[in-house]
């Protein structure tokens, strides 16, 4: 058995708007994500499913063309292979589950995430 709190995950900064704190179990992905008002998750897709929970805020989530606006305590489900993007409405924080684990993120395999600004040298900053 593992136990987690998120005060004591890394949080990385992934471009000037986008930062998230991660946990990769065996068979999934858990992060919360912090967005900033203004940002932007470019459209993209993947082969895992994924559940997106607002904690806080109001983000918009474009699904395979279908569009809807979530806020705290909304979740949407996205199927695996569906194209998807998100704009955050205000600053936001949002609970993202993955099945399977997320290897991509683990190799690195992000840049779609951190395009919005070149990567910062030195250690990552939280964005409160």
């Amino acid at each position: 058995m593992k136990l987690y709190a998120w005060d004591h995950v890394r949080e990385e900064t992934l471009n000037s708007m986008l930062a998230r704190q991660v946990i990769h179990g065996e068979k999934m992905t858990v992060a919360m994500i912090r967005l900033r008002k203004g940002a932007v998750v470019p459209a993209h897709q993947h082969d895992h499913e994924q559940l997106s929970a607002v904690q806080s805020g109001r983000v918009s989530f474009v699904v395979a063309g279908e569009k809807a606006m979530l806020g705290a305590g909304d979740m949407i489900l996205i199927p695996p292979g569906a194209p998807h993007a998100v704009e955050a409405l205000t600053d936001s924080l949002v609970l993202d589950t993955f099945s399977p684990a997320r290897d991509d993120w683990q190799r690195g395999d992000d840049a779609y995430l951190r395009g919005q600004d070149p990567p910062r040298p030195g250690p990552p900053q939280a964005l409160k």
